[in-house]
């Protein structure tokens, strides 16, 4: 069987037409409450001939929504909105996951409805984060959170992959990479707990086993995946001395939930170290399930690690920003829209709905 980008794969529950998976990524056009506005519908069912497209990260709940103007989905009315997007990728005859990502200590009362920002440890982080309210403001020091709350976050990445359900999404990916709530657990510069929540990798990779496998529990193993980054460095993760072993024993652990697929991001391009193909091959080989390739892909390097088995699907990201037709620029040849970065995150339409096709 063909295994280049444009072959066919069945993902958990799901057939899919190619292997191109429009990777996640934060557009912050929902509303100041969180809500999904009607142009999110436009934009994702303009890329729905992806073999599967990953929503922006989308909170579970308010405490850990950080950014301005992303999307959640703890309330009705967010429920609905997103009601609104999958049913304009299906009848795209497209595919669609919801990634729900807590950001933890990354953030600012001030995008949340003024509750604190609260995270494993009270770890200070540098840099500051956009408001709408006050442009950008220093990042103030999380708050440790209680036992309660570490429970109260699990339930709401459960909640929030039931409404997904509710919202017509094929599936669920939990979003522990990029510094954010799960990958703080797992990053002992950030997690200092010393109780069931800390300590070794069996302690501070719990939270992220116990949200796998109540969400599991909740909608079904082949309805969803995780999103892994060893050797991130992004929002304040640094590197340690057993990181390849954790993440090998991590990727173990999560096989054995028989998850629909591990997604595996390598940011070099953008500034992080690469990840070793030690570590990739050793997760690979550990998860034992599907895997989804992410970092920096062109459709040569794609089929070159498809048909070298390193991975079944490939995520592309920036490329996805300006160019809704990628699958048929990439199967053509054809040459790529440049992305504007000044609208990355700016409300409206321009930059997001308004790049051309080819036709």
């Amino acid at each position: 069987m063909s295994t280049d980008l444009f072959s066919p794969y069945t993902l958990g529950a799901l057939a899919l037409p190619n292997r191109v998976v429009m990777a996640p990524m934060t557009r912050s056009r929902a509303t100041a409450d969180h809500t999904p506005t009607p142009i999110m519908a436009d934009y994702y069912a303009a890329r729905a001939d992806a073999g599967l497209l990953i929503t922006e990260g989308t909170a579970p709940a308010l405490v850990g929504t950080g950014y301005p103007r992303i999307p959640g989905i703890w309330s009705d009315e967010q429920v609905a909105g997103w009601k609104v997007v999958t049913d304009a990728v299906h009848a795209a005859g497209g595919r669609i996951a919801i990634q729900l990502m807590h950001t933890g200590r990354v953030g600012h009362p001030d995008n949340q409805g003024g509750v604190a920002i609260a995270g494993p440890s009270a770890v200070p982080m540098d840099g500051e984060m956009y408001t709408d309210t006050a442009g950008p403001q220093p990042y103030p020091t999380a708050r440790a959170m209680t036992a309660d709350e570490v429970e109260a976050a699990i339930e709401s990445y459960v909640t929030a992959a039931r409404n997904a359900v509710a919202a017509g999404f094929d599936m669920v990916e939990l979003h522990g990479a990029n510094g954010y709530l799960i990958d703080q657990f797992l990053s002992p510069n950030i997690n200092l707990r010393d109780d069931q929540w800390g300590g070794d990798i069996e302690g501070r990779a719990r939270f992220a086993l116990e949200v796998t496998r109540r969400t599991i529990a909740a909608i079904g193993a082949d309805r969803t995946g995780i999103r892994l980054s060893p050797f991130g460095v992004f929002n304040g993760v640094v590197p340690w001395e057993s990181l390849e072993s954790d993440f090998i024993w991590l990727a173990q652990q999560l096989g054995a939930l028989k998850l629909a697929y591990l997604h595996l991001v390598d940011h070099s391009g953008m500034g992080a170290p690469a990840v070793p193909e030690s570590v990739k091959t050793g997760m690979s080989e550990a998860f034992g399930g599907a895997i989804i390739l992410s970092g920096g892909y062109d459709r040569e390097r794609a089929d070159a690690d498809l048909a070298a088995a390193k991975g079944h699907l490939v995520a592309f990201g920036r490329p996805y920003l300006s160019n809704p037709d990628l699958v048929t620029r990439l199967s053509t040849g054809a040459d790529l829209n440049a992305p504007d970065f000044a609208t990355f995150y700016t409300p409206g339409e321009e930059g997001y709905t308004d790049y051309p096709t080819l036709d």
